[in-house]
């Protein structure tokens, strides 16, 4: 906790000094598999509030998304980080991230099914709204937010931050209910502009409403201060890239619950 506290000192925008902000590690499932998550809200808002469904990157739930669950409870949202991998299961270096993300790329519905747990539980919750859903997710969490929209879930918005785009179902978009924000390192090596050109096809047949930022001189994981700064590595952290895809999420959260 002490090192997720830290971290938020260090970003400018950290949560508001009146913020009361609790947290929780929860237990729920996805059929009979134990998962474990990060459940975050401010004690001090009262009554029900939207909830957005945090999910992780290709190393699982760790400080990085558990730091963001954190900040949007400090916005006033009910955030729950998910764990699509399962309890205990927390690669401990990228070969092992690897392997672990594969079994879900490969299994898109097991996926969908895994992110689904987690919007229920917190749908669930006496905190959150059941009627204002979003989901967000950083680059493995990109794919599982993006296939949970494409599931048909009830959820009126999904960001991703240099998420992967590509699927294997592409005419599941027309199943996507809320709006679309795509925040994208224009240089990242690993999302090509063919996947980009392929997802912005996708979304126009599916009549979706969508958005795609493209932010300059951003590589992959350009919201993670652990990647380092090297661009030449294809994964590095941008601090300006980070602060204005964070205002983009904020500004879109706004307006898809706006009159709610």
């Amino acid at each position: 906790m002490k090192g997720i506290l830290a971290m938020l000192a260090a970003l400018a925008f950290t949560l508001p000094a009146a913020s009361k902000v609790k947290t929780e590690v929860v237990e729920y499932k996805q059929g009979d598999v134990v998962l474990q998550g990060y459940l975050c809200y401010d004690e001090s808002v009262t009554g029900r509030r939207p909830g957005v469904l945090v999910i992780h990157d290709w190393m699982g739930v760790s400080d990085d998304t558990k730091m963001r669950a954190e900040m949007l409870a400090g916005l006033g949202y009910v955030a729950l980080t998910a764990d699509i991998y399962g309890k205990g299961v927390r690669p401990k270096n990228g070969q092992e991230a690897q392997a672990e993300a594969g079994k879900f790329y490969q299994d898109a519905g097991l996926l969908r099914a895994r992110a689904r747990a987690g919007l229920d539980f917190l749908s669930g919750r006496p905190e959150a709204d059941p009627a204002r859903l979003a989901v967000m997710g950083y680059c493995f969490g990109g794919r599982a937010s993006l296939e949970l929209a494409r599931s048909g879930a009830p959820v009126k918005g999904v960001v991703t931050f240099h998420g992967s785009l590509a699927t294997t179902a592409p005419d599941d978009a027309k199943n996507i209910k809320g709006k679309v924000l795509v925040l994208h390192g224009a240089d990242d090596p690993y999302v090509k502009q063919a996947d980009v050109t392929a997802f912005m096809d996708e979304m126009r047949k599916g009549g979706v409403d969508w958005q795609l930022v493209q932010y300059s001189g951003a590589v992959h994981a350009f919201t993670i201060k652990g990647a380092g700064t090297d661009n030449s590595k294809g994964a590095a952290y941008n601090a300006e890239a980070d602060r204005r895809s964070w205002t983009a999420m904020k500004d879109f959260f706004q307006e898809i619950f706006a009159g709610m």
